[in-house]
């Protein structure tokens, strides 16, 4: 099938991860995503690795192109409101008020295009005693109270991969394509809002309806007790992990594993319910025994018992995977001026495809001269 938003014309204002993710995310469906960048060095995440190429950047650009424009002058604003003319979606992640102060008001824009489809992410919203904070990932992860959900109070370390950047990124293009389809039938654009800290909110439900209902604030170990998902060390030092979930036949077949019959006539675990009480009893019982073996031995024994479980891969070993390889979730594309690139297919496939040719992520301007011819914008950068 034709990708869903081939035609769609997106003009991306976005730095860091947020927005460049969400625009990422609509080029991977078909979308042609123009990333507007300053004159003097673009995107900052193209410096995280001292160059104008790093790898975080590239990871989070593909199929997009970029054109500079200098937005503090007025060519580079008339160059700009010529590109939004003729628009489906922009897409920004400036601070509250950068956008009035460049004359691009909301009044401004449906007037300007009243089928405009206008996404801006925040890090608190528009108003509220927040709005003018700096927010980063950390602080979104802190106030949203994911943070309490993972750390240890007595070693609390920030870890991990970016979550509420990630998040928020996908909410906002979740808000996009529904504006989108509004337009479709209505023909009018709209105004789409996101913000890191209700994104992050709305990334945990379970936890804020533990609390409403049942009056208990999650910990971190509140969900994998109830959930019984463990990590073991193994006796080579490796990681394995385990989802028990509350199926008896897996907690039976684990045992089996384990050769530990015991732990079937232990009273502290006879029902899920007091496995999830006795969630670090359990855990200490079941650890010694893994000890005892090597991680390669024990996931074979899991499996051969169907039971719920994975080594714990590192970044390597993810790609090395035979599953991973089979699906063709790696790819690597051919770029003029740093070589061999290795990015990830979307992970959504539509009618079996998995989306466009994937693009490199362009260097700082790459596409400049070809958009200001094909729509005669005047300004120098």
């Amino acid at each position: 099938m034709k990708n869903p938003l081939d035609g769609m014309l997106v003009i991306e204002l976005g730095t860091v991860l947020t927005a460049p993710l969400a625009g990422q995310m609509l080029a991977d469906l078909g979308a042609r995503v123009i990333k507007v960048e300053h004159p003097n060095g673009g995107d900052p995440f193209r410096r995280h690795a001292g160059k104008l190429y790093s790898p975080h950047f590239a990871s989070y650009n593909r199929n997009k192109e970029s054109i500079q424009l200098d937005l503090q002058g007025e060519a580079g604003k008339a160059d700009l409101l010529r590109l939004l003319a003729q628009a489906d979606v922009l897409l920004e992640n400036y601070r509250p008020g950068v956008m009035a102060r460049l004359g691009l008001t909301d009044a401004r824009l449906r007037e300007l295009n009243p089928r405009l489809v206008w996404c801006s992410i925040t890090g608190f919203g528009a108003t509220g005693p927040y709005r003018d904070r700096p927010c980063y990932d950390a602080v979104a992860l802190g106030l949203s109270g994911l943070a309490s959900q993972m750390l240890d109070p007595a070693e609390p370390s920030m870890n991990g991969p970016t979550i509420s950047d990630n998040i928020t990124g996908m909410y906002a293009a979740y808000g996009i394509l529904g504006a989108l389809m509004g337009r479709a039938t209505s023909g009018e654009g709209a105004r789409v809002e996101v913000n890191m800290l209700e994104a992050s909110i709305a990334f945990s439900p379970e936890g804020f309806a533990q609390f409403t209902r049942l009056g208990v604030t999650p910990k971190p170990q509140t969900r994998v007790a109830i959930s019984q998902s463990y990590a073991f060390p193994c006796a080579d030092g490796r990681l394995l992990t385990v989802h028990l979930s509350s199926v008896d036949k897996f907690w039976q077949a684990f045992v089996a594993v384990l050769e530990r019959p015991d732990l079937l006539d232990d009273a502290r675990f006879a029902s899920a319910e007091l496995r999830t009480r006795n969630y670090a009893l359990l855990y200490e019982e079941a650890a010694t025994t893994f000890r005892s073996r090597g991680r390669e031995e024990w996931c074979a024994r899991l499996a051969e018992h169907d039971v719920p479980s994975a080594p714990v891969y590192t970044v390597p070993e993810v790609m090395q995977d035979e599953q991973v390889r089979q699906a063709g979730t790696f790819y690597e594309v051919a770029h003029p001026e740093h070589g061999a690139l290795v990015g990830i297919h979307r992970p959504v496939t539509i009618d079996g495809a998995r989306g466009p040719a994937t693009r490199a992520a362009p260097t700082l301007g790459e596409h400049s001269e070809a958009i200001r011819r094909e729509f005669e914008l005047n300004g120098l950068g």
